[in-house]
């Protein structure tokens, strides 16, 4: 019975520390529902975002290469490119928390797909779906625009309290 309570009493510490870290990332970055083996949930759907920088491509990321930035689990495909991003994660992580790129430009938080991406000027972009991209790279520099002043207004809310 002892050993019971201590569990429920972890496990209510535990998801309390969850639902804290999700109030943060929640917001201000994209991630997955749900607990990883290193605490809050994914970034970019697990891929690694040093491999659209190095690779020229999406990279999914494993399990035993994360790392916890600003409330979010990234994933790499291999111990260095985990080490580079440790280096400097601001270099690497998506512009506007991982939401899409066009979205934000339209003051709305929409999931970005890691597989629908642009790097411009050094940063990295992500889009929701390929029709949403085609619109967003008609005009990317316009849309830039109006996504980095949205997103100074809207990166604390969540997605609900945009719609």
């Amino acid at each position: 019975m002892n050993i019971v309570r201590q569990s429920l009493s972890a496990f209510v510490v535990i998801t309390g520390l969850f639902a804290a870290s999700v109030a943060v990332a929640g917001t201000e970055t994209n991630v997955t529902s749900g607990l990883t083996t290193k605490g809050p949930g994914l970034a970019v759907h697990g891929y690694d975002v040093v491999a659209y920088f190095e690779k020229g491509q999406p990279e999914v990321g494993r399990a035993q290469y994360s790392t916890v930035y600003n409330g979010a689990t990234y994933r790499f495909s291999s111990e260095e490119t985990l080490d580079t991003f440790e280096d400097n994660p601001e270099k690497y992580v998506p512009q506007y928390g991982g939401y899409c790129a066009y979205g934000v430009a339209v003051g709305a938080k929409f999931d970005g797909d890691p597989r629908l991406w642009r790097i411009v000027d050094g940063k990295l972009y992500l889009n929701l779906n390929e029709d949403i991209q085609a619109t967003w790279e008609k005009d990317v520099p316009g849309y830039i625009k109006k996504g980095d002043r949205n997103w100074k207004k809207i990166a604390s809310r969540t997605p609900e309290e945009l719609s």
